[in-house]
């Protein structure tokens, strides 16, 4: 009783010593204003740290699942309500207007404030930071405004619109009430925001050794090696450079040339994306430039454990950080047996447009193909992107047995976290990753913004379309080249030569619909299948198929999912909540 009574009067004297102030008045908020701001160079970097948060592809999203290349087993999954009727400019799983807009709006504010700043005591080292983060601004500013046109431009009122273009940081006084801007203009404020990043920033970010190496605007000013390091050199790399600005309007002209934004089939604009990937090819030496462990990318074990600090493999163009070891993407995707979730289940019309390993379409005469065994001489790549019946995976190699008789969880809709398909998803994930609660162990993981393939790919569609299967307006590899050399080193025609290529090369349509199918195949489970139909103005709704087995042998196709789309869905809404706070924006017909 006497500890508690000296308690108490312990806290009533400390009571009586506090000024009411203390007690009633509220603590000083963390709010720094925008001179405290200035004062602090890190803090105006938060602005543009803010930007590189919200990027798109910092995560996997598998968008896919929508599509005609996977099904979600998640029932509640948004990509599978959204495919199967429930697609609303008020549910959106693909919605980016929010997102994008606010990082728009981060970065705005930063080119306001970042010459408010002094970053280094040294005029010329100050000045050099000043361009740089310039330059990353606009070139950030130029992505999200590619993000929203890929999913929110559209048909409005007859006309092509894009989205309202701000270019300065709004306040409650500013007029939100914007109207969209025309989709042209649009990618003129994007193509005119590269320019100037282009024009501020290096190539590449790296320590050089030479002061010849220093660009002659700040030679000029006296910038030694360590000076130029500090700004443009190793701690920089990751942040976005003249090369990811040159790939971001490679993206976006590839965009603008598409048939659903191209209406008038401007070739024009199918030259100017051909020509502004192939400069990035050039760069990297061309066809030559083509990483050949490029198919395995996510599992080049020894490649990936031995990468530094900011170090990118030949096949990564830009990336986020690889982190510590994780093993969240096997946890979602693993199949029960290696205790996983089997959430992305690819479809039998993925599995199809994969080629038998001679280079044909499994339905041409000339393929061998077998439906009795649908997985023997196919491409390499089916079995290295799509976990298939009796394959084996994870650690120890454990066999998996998707068929309808299987007598693991593994089978065909066996439990909730079973296949619905007949397949699960290998490609991503690290077979050495060990789910096993008794010894679960993680493994590090690359997480690519843009890969180089990306870029062979878009510039084979744009080529053939520009100017053909054969020829290369310019540049020292064609259509036709790029094509092969990546269906080579996939491992498909090495014994024949390819001749379904060979037999399609003077053929642009035929060239098309197999640049069409690469890229499908290529990047398959990255997020692009959505937006490619979407723009090639393709079939939308192709019901999603599996293959049920059984008795070992019997293989038949089934259907899985519908896919429930309008044809005005080739534009994507502007968002429900917009529309009814702003009477000026136009919402895309259909919506």
């Amino acid at each position: 009783m006497k500890i508690k009574m000296n308690i108490k009067l312990a806290i009533m004297a400390l009571v009586l010593t506090t000024s009411c102030s203390d007690l009633i008045d509220p603590a000083i908020e963390n709010i720094q204003s925008k001179d405290m701001i200035r004062e602090r160079p890190g803090m105006v970097q938060g602005l543009l740290l803010n930007a590189y948060l919200r990027i798109p592809t910092n995560g996997y999203n598998f968008s896919e699942m929508a599509t005609d290349d996977a099904v979600s087993n998640d029932l509640d999954n948004a990509y599978l309500n959204m495919a199967t009727g429930q697609w609303a400019s008020n549910f959106n799983p693909v919605d980016r207007w929010n997102a994008a807009n606010s990082s728009i709006q981060y970065l705005n504010e930063m080119l306001t404030e970042v010459g408010n700043t002094e970053y280094a005591s040294n005029p010329q080292v100050n000045q050099m930071f000043l361009d740089r983060l310039t330059g990353e601004t606009y070139a950030l500013r130029a992505l999200f405004m590619y993000y929203l046109l890929q999913a929110h431009g559209g048909m409005a009122g007859g006309e092509l619109l894009g989205v309202p273009i701000f270019l300065e940081p709004q306040s409650v006084d500013s007029d939100f009430n914007m109207p969209r801007a025309t989709f042209d203009d649009c990618m003129a404020q994007l193509y005119s925001d590269l320019n100037i990043a282009i024009d501020l920033l290096p190539m590449d970010y790296y320590n050089i050794g030479d002061a010849s190496m220093i660009p002659s605007k700040y030679q000029e000013g006296g910038t030694g090696v360590n000076d130029y390091n500090r700004v443009f050199g190793d701690d920089a790399k990751q942040l976005v450079s003249g090369r990811i600005a040159r790939a971001i309007r490679a993206q976006a002209a590839l965009l603008a040339a598409s048939p659903s934004f191209n209406l008038d089939n401007d070739q024009a604009k199918w030259a100017d994306a051909a020509t502004y990937a192939g400069e990035l090819l050039n760069d990297i030496g061309g066809i030559s430039g083509l990483d050949p462990n490029g198919v395995t990318w996510y599992n080049n074990r020894s490649i990936i454990d031995g990468l530094g600090a900011g170090i990118n493999p030949p096949e990564i163009l830009w990336r986020g950080s690889i982190g510590g070891p994780s093993n969240n993407l096997e946890t979602q995707n693993y199949p029960p047996t290696l205790y996983g979730e089997g959430l992305v289940n690819p479809t039998q019309n993925l599995v199809d447009a994969f080629p038998m390993a001679n280079g044909y379409p499994i339905t041409d005469p000339a393929a061998g193909y077998s439906p009795a065994a649908p997985y023997a001489d196919r491409d390499p790549r089916l079995a290295q992107f799509i976990l298939l019946n009796g394959s084996t995976a994870g650690p120890t190699g454990v066999n998996i047995n998707t068929a309808l008789d299987s007598d693991t969880n593994d089978g065909l809709n066996k439990v909730e976290t079973s296949t619905r398909t007949g397949y699960y998803m290998r490609k991503l994930l690290r077979q050495d990753v060990n789910l096993d609660p008794v010894a679960t162990t993680g493994q590090r993981h690359l997480q690519p913004r843009m890969r180089y393939t990306e870029f062979f790919l878009i510039y084979a569609e744009a080529a053939n379309e520009a100017w053909g299967p054969m020829a290369s307006g310019g540049f020292s590899f064609s259509a036709y080249d790029v094509i092969k050399a990546i269906r080579q080193r996939a491992g498909i025609g090495l014994d024949s030569g390819d001749p379904y290529l060979e037999s399609i090369k003077g053929d642009q349509d035929a060239m098309r619909q197999l640049i069409r199918n690469e890229r499908r195949l290529e990047l398959s489970f990255e997020g692009f299948r959505f937006w490619d139909l979407r723009r090639w103005g393709a079939n939308l709704t192709e019901t999603a198929q599996g293959m049920r087995i059984q008795n070992e042998d019997d293989y038949s196709v089934i259907d899985v999912e519908n896919r429930v789309y309008q044809d005005y869905m080739i534009y994507g809404p502007v968002p429900y909540s917009e529309m009814l706070k702003f009477s000026t924006l136009q919402q895309n017909a259909g919506w």
